[in-house]
Protein backbone atom coordinates (compact mmCIF):
# COMPACT_ATOMS: atom_id res chain seq x y z
CA UNK A 1 0.00 0.00 0.00
CA UNK A 2 2.85 2.25 0.73
CA UNK A 3 4.08 2.21 -2.87
CA UNK A 4 -0.03 3.54 -3.93
CA UNK A 5 0.22 6.92 -1.43
CA UNK A 6 -1.10 9.64 -3.64
CA UNK A 7 1.65 12.15 -1.86
CA UNK A 8 4.05 9.78 -3.19
CA UNK A 9 3.28 11.76 -6.63
CA UNK A 10 4.23 15.49 -5.53
CA UNK A 11 7.49 14.29 -3.24
CA UNK A 12 10.22 16.94 -3.89
CA UNK A 13 13.90 16.09 -5.54
CA UNK A 14 14.84 16.91 -2.25
CA UNK A 15 12.94 15.23 -0.03
CA UNK A 16 13.79 12.28 -1.81
CA UNK A 17 17.64 12.87 -2.14
CA UNK A 18 17.35 13.17 1.74
CA UNK A 19 15.52 10.02 2.02
CA UNK A 20 18.42 8.28 -0.20
CA UNK A 21 21.07 9.60 1.87
CA UNK A 22 19.29 8.73 5.41
CA UNK A 23 19.35 5.43 4.01
CA UNK A 24 23.25 5.33 2.64
CA UNK A 25 24.16 6.81 5.67
CA UNK A 26 22.50 4.82 8.74
CA UNK A 27 24.04 1.48 9.75
CA UNK A 28 20.45 0.18 10.99
CA UNK A 29 18.64 0.96 7.60
CA UNK A 30 19.37 -2.56 6.49
CA UNK A 31 17.43 -4.35 9.26
CA UNK A 32 14.11 -5.37 8.47
CA UNK A 33 12.70 -5.09 12.06
CA UNK A 34 14.05 -1.18 12.56
CA UNK A 35 11.50 0.81 14.91
CA UNK A 36 12.94 4.23 13.74
CA UNK A 37 10.29 6.40 11.96
CA UNK A 38 12.80 8.55 10.09
CA UNK A 39 14.16 5.19 8.31
CA UNK A 40 10.86 3.77 8.15
CA UNK A 41 9.24 6.77 6.41
CA UNK A 42 12.88 6.87 4.11
CA UNK A 43 12.03 3.28 3.12
CA UNK A 44 8.76 3.99 1.74
CA UNK A 45 9.68 7.13 -0.07
CA UNK A 46 12.44 5.17 -1.74
CA UNK A 47 10.83 2.03 -2.80
CA UNK A 48 8.38 4.24 -4.12
CA UNK A 49 9.60 6.70 -6.00
CA UNK A 50 13.34 5.17 -7.25
CA UNK A 51 13.87 2.14 -8.81
CA UNK A 52 15.61 -0.48 -6.96
CA UNK A 53 18.00 -1.63 -9.81
CA UNK A 54 19.00 1.57 -11.22
CA UNK A 55 18.64 4.19 -8.32
CA UNK A 56 17.10 6.39 -10.90
CA UNK A 57 14.19 8.34 -10.33
CA UNK A 58 10.94 7.42 -11.81
CA UNK A 59 9.18 9.52 -13.72
CA UNK A 60 6.03 11.09 -12.14
CA UNK A 61 3.21 9.60 -14.52
CA UNK A 62 4.91 5.93 -14.03
CA UNK A 63 5.09 5.74 -10.61
CA UNK A 64 2.92 3.20 -9.31
CA UNK A 65 0.81 5.41 -7.01
CA UNK A 66 0.16 7.02 -10.57
CA UNK A 67 -1.03 3.81 -12.11
CA UNK A 68 -4.76 3.51 -10.76
CA UNK A 69 -5.93 7.32 -12.02
CA UNK A 70 -4.13 6.92 -15.60
CA UNK A 71 -5.59 3.40 -16.42
CA UNK A 72 -9.14 3.62 -14.83
CA UNK A 73 -10.58 6.08 -17.34
CA UNK A 74 -8.41 4.40 -20.02
CA UNK A 75 -10.14 1.27 -19.26
CA UNK A 76 -13.79 2.33 -19.12
CA UNK A 77 -13.06 4.04 -22.40
CA UNK A 78 -11.47 1.06 -24.22
CA UNK A 79 -14.51 -1.12 -23.55
CA UNK A 80 -17.52 1.34 -24.65
CA UNK A 81 -19.51 0.26 -27.08
CA UNK A 82 -19.19 2.39 -29.99
CA UNK A 83 -20.09 2.50 -33.78
CA UNK A 84 -17.13 3.25 -35.85
CA UNK A 85 -13.82 1.62 -35.26
CA UNK A 86 -12.10 4.77 -35.29
CA UNK A 87 -13.29 6.10 -32.06
CA UNK A 88 -11.86 2.90 -30.50
CA UNK A 89 -7.93 3.61 -31.71
CA UNK A 90 -6.74 6.64 -29.84
CA UNK A 91 -8.37 5.12 -26.11
CA UNK A 92 -6.80 1.66 -27.27
CA UNK A 93 -3.35 3.31 -28.42
CA UNK A 94 -3.27 5.47 -25.02
CA UNK A 95 -4.09 2.56 -22.88
CA UNK A 96 -1.26 0.45 -24.03
CA UNK A 97 1.13 3.41 -24.74
CA UNK A 98 0.81 4.04 -21.00
CA UNK A 99 0.91 0.25 -19.68
CA UNK A 100 4.04 -0.64 -21.93
CA UNK A 101 6.19 2.30 -20.64
CA UNK A 102 4.84 1.68 -17.27
CA UNK A 103 6.05 -1.98 -17.89
CA UNK A 104 9.12 -0.88 -19.17
CA UNK A 105 10.65 1.38 -16.82
CA UNK A 106 9.27 -0.59 -13.72
CA UNK A 107 10.45 -3.78 -14.63
CA UNK A 108 14.10 -5.35 -13.66
CA UNK A 109 16.71 -3.03 -14.86
CA UNK A 110 19.86 -4.83 -13.64
CA UNK A 111 20.68 -6.32 -17.26
CA UNK A 112 22.72 -3.98 -20.01
CA UNK A 113 20.11 -2.60 -22.60
CA UNK A 114 20.88 0.28 -24.68
CA UNK A 115 17.76 2.83 -24.58
CA UNK A 116 17.35 2.62 -28.41
CA UNK A 117 16.35 -1.08 -27.22
CA UNK A 118 14.23 0.04 -24.96
CA UNK A 119 12.27 2.39 -27.18
CA UNK A 120 12.08 0.03 -30.79
CA UNK A 121 10.79 -2.71 -28.20
CA UNK A 122 8.00 -0.75 -26.76
CA UNK A 123 6.96 0.79 -30.05
CA UNK A 124 6.93 -2.62 -31.57
CA UNK A 125 5.00 -3.79 -28.15
CA UNK A 126 2.17 -1.07 -28.34
CA UNK A 127 1.57 -1.43 -32.08
CA UNK A 128 0.90 -5.40 -31.57
CA UNK A 129 -0.77 -4.59 -28.33
CA UNK A 130 -3.01 -1.92 -29.85
CA UNK A 131 -3.85 -4.09 -32.78
CA UNK A 132 -4.65 -7.16 -30.65
CA UNK A 133 -7.19 -4.72 -28.56
CA UNK A 134 -9.38 -3.23 -31.68
CA UNK A 135 -9.77 -6.75 -33.01
CA UNK A 136 -12.69 -7.72 -31.20
CA UNK A 137 -14.22 -4.70 -31.84
CA UNK A 138 -13.23 -4.90 -35.57
CA UNK A 139 -14.83 -8.40 -35.27
CA UNK A 140 -18.32 -7.23 -33.93
CA UNK A 141 -18.41 -4.64 -36.79
CA UNK A 142 -17.80 -6.91 -39.63
CA UNK A 143 -19.92 -9.81 -38.49
CA UNK A 144 -22.52 -7.74 -36.91
CA UNK A 145 -22.18 -10.13 -34.00
CA UNK A 146 -25.03 -9.42 -31.53
CA UNK A 147 -25.39 -11.75 -29.39
CA UNK A 148 -24.64 -10.76 -25.76
CA UNK A 149 -21.76 -13.61 -24.89
CA UNK A 150 -19.68 -11.96 -27.57
CA UNK A 151 -20.55 -8.62 -27.45
CA UNK A 152 -19.73 -8.20 -23.55
CA UNK A 153 -17.46 -10.88 -23.18
CA UNK A 154 -15.26 -10.73 -26.17
CA UNK A 155 -13.64 -7.21 -25.36
CA UNK A 156 -13.25 -8.39 -21.67
CA UNK A 157 -11.21 -11.75 -22.67
CA UNK A 158 -9.20 -9.74 -25.28
CA UNK A 159 -7.95 -6.94 -22.38
CA UNK A 160 -7.39 -9.73 -20.12
CA UNK A 161 -5.02 -11.18 -22.36
CA UNK A 162 -3.56 -9.03 -24.34
CA UNK A 163 -2.34 -7.39 -21.08
CA UNK A 164 -0.96 -9.93 -19.88
CA UNK A 165 1.25 -10.70 -23.19
CA UNK A 166 1.91 -6.77 -22.91
CA UNK A 167 3.94 -7.46 -19.56
CA UNK A 168 5.59 -11.09 -21.40
CA UNK A 169 6.12 -8.60 -24.47
CA UNK A 170 7.64 -5.60 -23.12
CA UNK A 171 9.80 -6.95 -20.65
CA UNK A 172 11.28 -9.76 -23.18
CA UNK A 173 14.77 -9.25 -22.29
CA UNK A 174 14.41 -10.14 -18.74
CA UNK A 175 14.26 -13.74 -19.78
CA UNK A 176 16.52 -13.51 -22.29
CA UNK A 177 19.67 -12.00 -20.92
CA UNK A 178 18.83 -12.90 -17.26
CA UNK A 179 18.27 -10.47 -14.08
CA UNK A 180 20.43 -10.70 -11.06
CA UNK A 181 19.89 -12.87 -7.95
CA UNK A 182 21.07 -12.06 -5.03
CA UNK A 183 21.90 -13.61 -1.59
CA UNK A 184 20.28 -12.81 1.96
CA UNK A 185 22.74 -10.46 2.35
CA UNK A 186 22.40 -8.72 -1.18
CA UNK A 187 25.69 -10.31 -2.84
CA UNK A 188 24.91 -10.61 -6.51
CA UNK A 189 25.40 -14.08 -7.46
CA UNK A 190 25.15 -13.84 -11.16
CA UNK A 191 22.63 -13.63 -14.06
CA UNK A 192 19.52 -15.89 -14.27
CA UNK A 193 17.39 -16.21 -16.96
CA UNK A 194 15.35 -18.53 -14.67
CA UNK A 195 14.48 -15.68 -12.37
CA UNK A 196 14.04 -13.61 -15.23
CA UNK A 197 11.26 -15.72 -17.02
CA UNK A 198 9.59 -16.02 -13.48
CA UNK A 199 9.35 -12.66 -12.85
CA UNK A 200 7.99 -11.66 -15.78
CA UNK A 201 5.41 -14.23 -15.31
CA UNK A 202 4.38 -13.72 -12.27
CA UNK A 203 3.75 -9.91 -13.21
CA UNK A 204 2.02 -10.91 -16.32
CA UNK A 205 -0.50 -13.18 -13.77
CA UNK A 206 -1.12 -9.91 -12.38
CA UNK A 207 -2.17 -7.69 -14.26
CA UNK A 208 -4.39 -10.20 -15.93
CA UNK A 209 -5.88 -10.52 -12.57
CA UNK A 210 -6.51 -6.81 -12.41
CA UNK A 211 -7.41 -5.93 -16.03
CA UNK A 212 -9.78 -8.77 -16.04
CA UNK A 213 -11.54 -8.25 -12.56
CA UNK A 214 -11.84 -4.45 -13.35
CA UNK A 215 -12.90 -4.76 -16.85
CA UNK A 216 -15.63 -8.32 -16.07
CA UNK A 217 -17.52 -6.55 -12.87
CA UNK A 218 -18.67 -3.51 -14.44
CA UNK A 219 -19.82 -5.02 -17.40
CA UNK A 220 -21.96 -7.36 -15.25
CA UNK A 221 -23.56 -4.11 -13.28
CA UNK A 222 -24.09 -2.39 -16.61
CA UNK A 223 -25.82 -5.74 -17.68
CA UNK A 224 -28.27 -6.03 -14.93
CA UNK A 225 -28.55 -2.19 -14.21
CA UNK A 226 -29.82 -1.62 -18.02
CA UNK A 227 -33.34 -4.17 -16.87
CA UNK A 228 -34.14 -1.32 -14.12
CA UNK A 229 -36.92 1.68 -14.33
CA UNK A 230 -33.96 3.98 -13.62
CA UNK A 231 -31.92 3.15 -16.42
CA UNK A 232 -35.30 3.69 -18.60
CA UNK A 233 -36.14 7.10 -17.54
CA UNK A 234 -31.84 8.22 -17.31
CA UNK A 235 -30.42 6.13 -20.18
CA UNK A 236 -27.35 8.20 -19.64
CA UNK A 237 -26.39 7.59 -15.68
CA UNK A 238 -25.19 3.85 -17.48
CA UNK A 239 -21.64 5.86 -17.73
CA UNK A 240 -21.82 7.22 -14.88
CA UNK A 241 -22.50 4.09 -13.32
CA UNK A 242 -20.27 2.11 -15.11
CA UNK A 243 -17.12 4.86 -14.71
CA UNK A 244 -17.81 4.57 -11.06
CA UNK A 245 -18.12 0.76 -10.79
CA UNK A 246 -14.48 0.36 -13.26
CA UNK A 247 -12.89 3.20 -10.84
CA UNK A 248 -14.18 1.36 -7.54
CA UNK A 249 -13.40 -2.35 -8.52
CA UNK A 250 -9.78 -1.12 -10.21
CA UNK A 251 -9.10 0.78 -6.70
CA UNK A 252 -9.76 -1.89 -4.92
CA UNK A 253 -7.47 -4.50 -7.03
CA UNK A 254 -4.75 -2.53 -7.81
CA UNK A 255 -3.69 -3.22 -4.00
CA UNK A 256 -4.22 -6.57 -4.60
CA UNK A 257 -2.69 -6.57 -8.04
CA UNK A 258 0.40 -5.20 -6.68
CA UNK A 259 0.84 -7.75 -3.82
CA UNK A 260 -0.09 -11.31 -5.49
CA UNK A 261 3.86 -11.80 -5.52
CA UNK A 262 6.45 -9.89 -3.23
CA UNK A 263 8.83 -7.07 -5.15
CA UNK A 264 11.29 -8.88 -4.21
CA UNK A 265 10.64 -12.41 -5.34
CA UNK A 266 12.59 -15.80 -3.93
CA UNK A 267 13.79 -18.45 -5.90
CA UNK A 268 14.92 -21.84 -4.90
CA UNK A 269 18.73 -22.05 -6.14
CA UNK A 270 18.14 -25.46 -7.60
CA UNK A 271 16.32 -23.97 -9.88
CA UNK A 272 17.95 -21.56 -11.35
CA UNK A 273 20.76 -22.26 -14.09
CA UNK A 274 23.97 -24.76 -13.07
CA UNK A 275 26.90 -22.22 -12.88
CA UNK A 276 24.46 -19.96 -10.43
CA UNK A 277 24.24 -22.92 -7.75
CA UNK A 278 27.59 -23.53 -8.20
CA UNK A 279 28.38 -20.36 -7.30
CA UNK A 280 26.94 -20.59 -3.77
CA UNK A 281 25.42 -22.73 -1.16
CA UNK A 282 22.15 -20.32 -0.33
CA UNK A 283 19.47 -22.89 -0.83
CA UNK A 284 17.37 -19.76 -2.04
CA UNK A 285 18.28 -16.60 -3.32
CA UNK A 286 16.45 -13.18 -4.16
CA UNK A 287 15.37 -10.96 -7.43
CA UNK A 288 13.45 -7.92 -8.12
CA UNK A 289 10.12 -9.02 -9.72
CA UNK A 290 9.15 -5.43 -10.48
CA UNK A 291 5.80 -3.89 -10.43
Amino acid sequence: MELLDPTNLVLSIEKIEKSRQLLLTNQDASRHDVEDQRIQEAWKRSLSTVHPDSSKLIPVPFRPAAFLPFTAPMVFLSLLSVKNLKSMILPQVSFYTYTTAFNIINGNASYNRQPYESILLGTGVIASSTFFGLLPRFLQLRFSLNNILTRKALPVVFLTQVSAVNVIASRSFEPSRGIEVMDKEGNVIGYSRKAGTKAVKDTATSRAVLFGTSAFIPEVFSYFFKRTQFFQQYPWSLWTLKLSCTILVMGLMVPVSFSIFPQTGQIQCSMLEKEIQSATQEPELFYNRGV
